[in-house]
């Protein structure tokens, strides 16, 4: 497999995760928090901010001997930091919510605590696939055009798929815990490849 078509396949995956990830936080929130206009205000919120963070540090750190060892390493330390998502949900949020019985306020605090970091680095991904498909000046834009394009895309299907299918079929916690499993297996193939490459 080339190293743009993972590339591509990679930042369709981010984008997908993220967003289902995002859809699924209003599930998680709402027996504490509610599902009002305030609570979606404050998921909404925290991933824009977390992925806008993440844009500026993926663009940097790219900066520095790019390879796909170190994007495998990205996705995965999204879906890491994603993990401590399942025990927070319980308990935890319970207990936030009775500090900070304000449900606007509330929920922007749950949200950061859930989901800010590992949406953090998937905003990480996408630049630094741009990084490691550009092949030159001359065709700089189009390639950045493409891979916006599929982590778009991703992000589309991801929505799609988990609001009208996954949470229907299955409990969340396995879809986060599914969601995981791929991202995982896209950075076990990042990292083979980027080995084999070097």
């Amino acid at each position: 497999m080339s190293r743009s078509l993972l590339c591509y396949g990679i930042a369709f995956w981010s984008g997908f995760f993220v967003m289902a990830i995002e859809l699924l936080g209003g599930r998680l929130l709402a027996p504490n928090f509610g599902s009002s206009i305030y609570v979606w205000g404050a998921i909404i919120s925290v991933f824009m901010l977390a992925l806008s963070l993440g844009y500026l540090a993926g663009g940097r750190w790219s900066l520095h001997t790019p390879s796909l060892t170190r994007l495998s390493l990205l996705l995965l330390a999204a879906a890491a930091t994603a993990l401590p998502v399942l025990p927070l949900t319980g308990e935890p949020l319970e207990r936030l919510a009775i500090a900070i019985p304000d449900p606007r306020f509330g929920s922007l605090a749950a949200a950061t605590l859930l989901f800010f970091i590992p949406t953090f680095f998937s905003g990480m991904v996408s630049p630094y696939c741009v990084r490691l498909i550009v092949d030159g000046d001359a065709t700089s834009g189009r390639r950045a055009g493409q891979l916006f394009f599929v982590s778009t895309f991703g992000s589309a299907a991801g929505t799609i798929l988990t609001s009208f299918y996954l949470v229907l079929w299955f409990d969340v916690n396995d879809i986060l815990l599914s969601l995981m499993g791929v991202s995982a297996l896209f950075a076990a193939l990042g990292l083979f490849a980027g080995r084999k490459s070097t």
